[in-house]
């Protein structure tokens, strides 16, 4: 078992991998030589598997894993910790917007007794509307899935040997890393770290991408959107009935009036697009739970490139090493 592994999701980052290895190399080498670096190819399309294999050619303490098809980057996290060993495990991305470092801070703050230590970014190196845009984001996010989330954290974060454990056990589809390690519950601290700018290249991070997976986790861990439409609900009815109250005792008063078409063509197509919303918010919810129904592997491995153990995994390896994996977990639960 080593004592310090790296795990890196990576996407179209051909330009920054030979920097980000020598400054994890130079970070990690003041903590221990005894680490590993797992870099986990997501089918970016240029040539950062290339680069990979040389690099853990180079240096048997990386290892190289690409998928067979592009599956995102919490798919990326989940694939780098069902491989990683060790009893201390950095989560980062690729782009050394995250700087190695910080690496030996998280470390120590780590062993002051804390089993996850958050790296939290100072002023973030994007434009003003893109800090809009998430401060906006993680607001509503927090509200709509009761979470407590910080937008100034990313998936920058040093976790001990039992949060990689139990993270193994939760094998279900809809993937936010952050807040299934904030779940557990575990010892948590944070420290404020310098946020950079990306080394090379241009962020696939978009906005919508960003909102997908915020509308993917709240339908995961939340049930507060139907919660909200039954009070929603509840609201239309009572304004309705005082209105309906108010009309009758009008007409006892004052004799009944021939209203206008346009207030109830529009009160018509308010009640049908809330009925149709609330159906739609339903249909995502049992369309998920089809999902996880499938029990579908999360990930599909295409090459495997270990040159310590000179390892070549085919799928049917993969399976079986993550079974194995979930079993040995339970057993040292």
């Amino acid at each position: 078992m080593a004592y310090i592994s790296v795990v890196i999701p990576v996407y179209k980052a051909e330009g920054c991998l030979h920097e980000l290895y020598q400054r994890l190399k130079v970070s990690l080498e003041i903590i221990t030589e005894d680490f590993e670096i797992i870099l986990v190819e997501d089918c970016g399309g240029d040539r950062s598997w290339e680069i990979i294999v040389e690099l853990a050619k180079k240096d048997p303490r990386i290892k190289g894993i690409q998928f067979s098809r592009n599956f995102g980057q919490q798919y990326g996290i989940t694939a780098g910790l069902d491989h990683c060993n060790a009893e201390w495990v950095i989560v980062m991305d690729c782009d050394l917007q995250d700087r190695p470092e910080e690496i030996p801070r998280l470390y120590a703050k780590a062993q002051e007794g804390y089993d996850i230590v958050l790296a939290r970014r100072g002023k973030r190196k994007h434009h003003i509307l893109k800090r809009l845009t998430s401060w906006l984001f993680y607001k509503v996010f927090s509200y709509l899935a009761d979470i407590n989330y910080d937008g100034q954290v990313g998936i920058f974060r040093i976790i001990s040997r039992k949060i990689v454990d139990n993270f193994r056990l939760m094998r279900e589809q809809l993937r936010f890393f952050s807040v299934l390690v904030n779940w557990m519950g575990f010892p948590t601290a944070s420290i404020d770290v310098q946020h950079e700018s990306r080394f090379a290249g241009k962020s696939t991070y978009t906005f919508s991408k960003l909102w997908k997976l915020g509308s993917e986790t709240l339908i995961a861990y939340s049930d507060k959107p139907l919660r909200l439409s039954i009070k929603l609900g509840f609201l239309i009815s009572f304004l309705a009935f005082i209105y309906g109250t108010y009309t009758f005792i009008n007409a006892l008063l004052y004799g009944s009036t021939v209203t206008g078409w346009s207030s109830l063509i529009i009160s018509l197509y308010f009640l049908g697009g809330i009925i149709i919303a609330i159906l739609g918010i339903i249909g995502l919810y049992l369309g998920k739970t089809f999902d996880e129904t499938k029990k579908r592997p999360l990930y599909i491995i295409r090459q495997y490139s270990d040159n310590k153990n000179n390892k070549e995994k085919n799928i049917g390896d993969e399976n079986s090493f993550i079974l194995t994996n979930i079993k040995g977990s339970k057993g040292k639960g």
